[in-house]
Formats: C-alpha cells, structure tokens, sequence
C-alpha cells in the first residue's frame, strides 16, 4: 500500500515537471509564421513592439494555465505533500518564514553579487532585462513574472525536485541539486551563483517550515521588488539623489 502511494504521488510529480517543462518551451511555437501572425492580429500594435507584447501575453496566459493543470493533477493526489517527516508548521509561522525569507535571499544576492564582482561578472542580468522590457510594453507579463511563475517555479524545484531528491538524500545533497537546476533553467549562466544562492535559500525556506507557501511567498515578493524598482529606476534615483 505504501509503494503504491509512493508511486502514485512520483507520478504527480513527474506529470506537473512536464506540465512545467510544456510551459517553457510553448513558446517555440511563437517562431511559427502562421501561428505569430495568427495571435498578432490580436494585438492592437505594429512592429516589434507588437512581437514583445504577444510575448507578454503569451507567457502570462500559458504561465496560467500551467498552474491550472498543475493544481488540478495535484488535488488528485492527497499524498502529494507528504515529502518530510515531522509536522508542518503552523500557517502563521509559515507566512513569518515566508517574509523573513525575501529577506535572507536579498542579503544572499547581495553576497552573491559581490563574489560575481569579484570574478569580473556584469551586475546587469539579461534575463531579468528582457523580462523588464516585455513589462514595459505588456504589463500582463506581471501576472508571468511576479504571481504564477513563482508559484509554478516552486512547485517544480522545490516540491518535485527538492521534495524527491530529499526522500533519499539529505538536505544538502537535495537543495544544492534543486539549485543549480533551478539556476540552469533560467538560461542566465553568467549568474548562476545568484541563481543557485537564492534557489538554495528556498529550499531551505520550504524544508524549515514543510509548507510550500513559504518559499512561494519569498519568491513572489522578490521578484514583485525586483519588478518594481526595474520599472521606476529613474523615478527613485531622484528621489534618493
């Protein structure tokens, strides 16, 4: 009974990876000709910034949907959670973690981006730039970058990943391969010392507290900050010159 459990609930978690992995590479479709100029007619735009906004879209709403079929092949599995011994901590503890957490990634990266420095590494992150630019042009991308990707990012790297991999090996072993995975995937390899920094922090966050909801949240108010201080750089620099 307990192996079939077990089995049960590997084959949610394989499913939502796929379901994750469909979502990342959908947007290969978009290099179709007839498929972009099909959904470009829906956008009131010309040009380039009419292929930047149909990207915005495009990630937001299959970002979207992704959560969806992840949620639904989740609830059909009661067992999907039970990846730790020991008892959760209580939701209010959680959601503290959870605020804590922005914090302990923001000191992370900010270590982290001095041993970057150090190495002759460029602060600016092209990932998050390009991310940056679609905003400007699709706000919708904020749906993407700041509520269902961190959501569906956590629920891959932390629970799939790190909450299989920790089964068998110990928290080192599971956060450090969950985080260098989780670094890998976001195609930035100049920083993959921040990536894994911060990767590292949430499955640290999640294994503290045994509640998905705790890096969730880290996750969502650091890439909401990042977000906000990208958009309005000019307006606080002068405010703070």
């Amino acid at each position: 009974m307990a192996i079939s459990k077990k089995y049960e609930t590997q084959k949610t978690a394989f499913y939502v990876l796929i379901t994750y992995i469909c979502f990342q590479l959908s947007s290969f479709l978009l290099w179709i000709p007839p498929i972009r100029a099909f959904f470009l007619s829906f956008i009131d735009l010309e040009g380039r910034e009419a292929i930047i906004a149909l990207a915005g879209w495009w990630s937001a709403v299959t970002a979207g949907i992704a959560l969806v079929i992840s949620i639904i092949l989740i609830t059909k599995n009661k067992n999907f959670w039970d990846c730790f011994k020991g008892e959760k901590a209580p939701l209010s503890v959680a959601v503290g973690w959870g605020l804590i957490g922005f914090f302990l990634i923001y000191f992370g990266q900010v270590i982290g981006t001095q041993i970057e420095l150090s190495l002759g590494i460029d602060y600016k992150s092209e990932n998050t730039e390009s991310i940056i630019n679609i905003t400007k042009i699709a706000p919708i991308m904020v749906l993407a970058s700041v509520v269902f990707g961190p959501i569906l990012e956590e629920l891959v790297f932390r629970r799939v990943i790190f909450g299989s991999i920790i089964q068998t090996q110990n928290f080192w072993v599971a956060a450090f391969v969950s985080a260098i995975v989780f670094g890998v995937i976001h195609l930035d390899f100049s920083h993959i010392i921040l990536y894994t920094i911060t990767g590292f922090i949430f499955a640290f966050l999640y294994y503290k507290t045994k509640r998905l909801i705790t890096p969730i949240i880290a996750h969502m108010m650091l890439n909401g900050f990042v977000t906000y201080v990208q958009l309005n750089a000019e307006k606080l620099q002068q405010l703070f010159s």
